[in-house]
């Protein structure tokens, strides 16, 4: 449940807000006075603060000046009837998630609470690096043992204890945003904002506003002056995400800022000066952006000082199940009952290629839970293209004088112990072949099916490259270093002589 505290010595508008937030899942505290508000705030540690500015004693913005030395985290949205331009940017300088005008207008009013909860959420957020999936142990976490995510945590790690500028890129649905928590939440600048922008959701003409702010009269419908997200994140990390669809006039005035932190407001002649570290994330080639002159080259390098690539989750297969556990108790959590999962679901969902990455699991196992008729997830509850049956043997039809009828398609057979299983060169065929797989291991006991494909895998590709370990590693789809440790694992220098 959240917590709101309203600050505010008019008994009219406590008792306004009492109706406009009467909700079971929020919890509204008041408070006469800033000094009561900052006596309250420790007790009750709410996850959003809304002041009056003019009030007896503290004011607004002297309680919000205190409120941030308290717990710098905290958003605070500020209110008055007597609104100036001076007020809203000496507001937005101390820290405030926004300011607004009274009377309210009640669904922007509710917007911004929801919108600013969101913001102290993301804040809190606490990625855990060496995920012990455990439910206590993290409300959020980058989840993986496996090597492509064992070096994203050592990038984190190093980028962390810098300020360098860094770029996330991967597919959607990798986890970009979650990676850029995970540098702000162990880096220097972690008791500082963390702001999030999607560069690709908001329209073009809008984006230079929201980031840079403007003047009153800037453009139409500029009736006063707005603070951008980068005074608002002064001193903190600013998330841009998507930036690969940023119009080339934005991106100029994001150059400017990573080479001396200045910029104007638009229609504004006075020079801003911020200390904002950025983290940009793109599923787009910026590369071939570039070359297409679709973004600028000077950016480009700017932005690329550290990269961290994210594997898509085909390429980590090993990880989902502990990403299925991590899921099922987060959506357990929730619901208030978590739920099981069948072995063969299991298999099912490492079996699949997943387009949409680790978002789309996610989505997968909340309808899984959702459409599961009993306590445990079977793989009748997933999507169709999840649980596709194995083709069954057909006996073949006669064939007629005028034409041959095709008979239906035969499922390969089970190979024998120890011989190699044929297998064909359309891709699609590569599922069967795993299900064959796992009914020949049923036949042999003690059998490790991954390592012993994976040794196989390392050997085929050694003979079909003549012992060539780039080339080798190329085919497999992995680096050369991570061959070298099959080579030592499985002892195949031995038997193949490779060096």
């Amino acid at each position: 449940m959240d917590k709101l505290l309203l600050i505010d010595d008019e008994a009219d508008v406590q008792y306004s807000f009492r109706r406009i937030f009467d909700s079971p899942d929020l919890e509204l505290h008041t408070a006469s006075s800033g000094e009561e508000g900052l006596k309250l705030i420790p007790k009750l540690r709410p996850d959003l603060v809304l002041s009056d500015i003019r009030m007896a004693g503290l004011n607004g913005l002297e309680t919000l000046r205190r409120i941030r030395q308290i717990d710098p985290k905290l958003p605070v949205i500020l209110m008055t009837a007597y609104g100036t331009t001076q007020t809203a940017i000496e507001a937005m300088k101390l820290g405030a998630y926004d300011y607004l005008l009274k009377p309210f207008d009640v669904p922007r009013l509710k917007q911004l609470v929801a919108n600013a909860l969101k913001a102290s959420k993301d804040m809190r957020q606490t990625v855990a690096l060496q995920p012990q999936l455990e439910q206590q142990d993290y409300d959020l976490g980058v989840i993986g043992r496996s090597e492509p995510m064992q070096e994203v945590f050592k990038l984190i790690g190093q980028l962390a204890a810098s300020d360098a500028t860094a770029l996330i890129t991967g597919e959607s649905g990798t986890g970009k945003e979650l990676v850029a928590r995970a540098v702000y939440q162990n880096s220097r600048r972690a008791k500082e904002p963390f702001v999030a922008i999607n560069c690709a959701a908001i329209p073009e003409n809008l984006l230079e506003s929201e980031l840079f702010g403007h003047e009153r009269g800037a453009f139409t419908g500029a009736t006063a002056q707005r603070i951008g997200r980068f005074e608002q994140c002064n001193r903190g990390t600013l998330f841009l995400d998507e930036i690969g669809d940023m119009a080339p006039a934005t991106q100029t005035k994001i150059l400017r800022v990573l080479q001396n932190g200045s910029f104007e407001r638009v229609g504004g002649n006075s020079t801003v000066q911020v200390d904002v570290r950025i983290i940009a994330a793109t599923n787009k080639p910026l590369e071939e952006a570039v070359a297409r002159k679709e973004f600028r080259e000077d950016l480009f390098y700017r932005l690329n000082v550290v990269r961290i690539q994210l594997p898509a989750l085909r390429d980590r297969r090993s990880d989902i199940r502990l990403l299925v556990d991590y899921f099922l108790r987060k959506i357990g959590a929730a619901s208030g009952g978590m739920k099981s999962i069948n072995e063969n679901t299991l298999i099912a969902l490492e079996a699949f290629s997943w387009p949409g990455n680790v978002r789309e699991l996610e989505n997968v196992l909340r309808r899984a839970v959702v459409v599961a008729k009993g306590p445990a997830i079977l793989p009748g509850d997933l999507p169709a293209e999840l649980h596709q049956p194995v083709p069954v043997k057909e006996p073949a039809k006669p064939a007629v004088a005028t034409a041959p009828v095709p008979t239906a398609p035969v499922a390969p057979q089970p190979p024998a112990p120890g011989e190699t299983p044929a297998v064909s060169e359309t891709p699609g065929d590569i599922p069967e072949l795993a299900r064959l797989l796992f009914r020949w291991a049923k036949t042999q006991p003690g059998l490790k099916v991954l390592p012993a494909v994976e040794r196989e895998l390392v050997i085929e590709a050694l003979r079909e490259t003549q012992g060539n370990q780039v080339r080798a590693a190329r085919l497999l789809g992995i680096t050369r270093a991570t061959l070298r440790k099959r080579v030592d694992k499985f002892g195949i220098r031995r038997e193949l002589n490779v060096t």
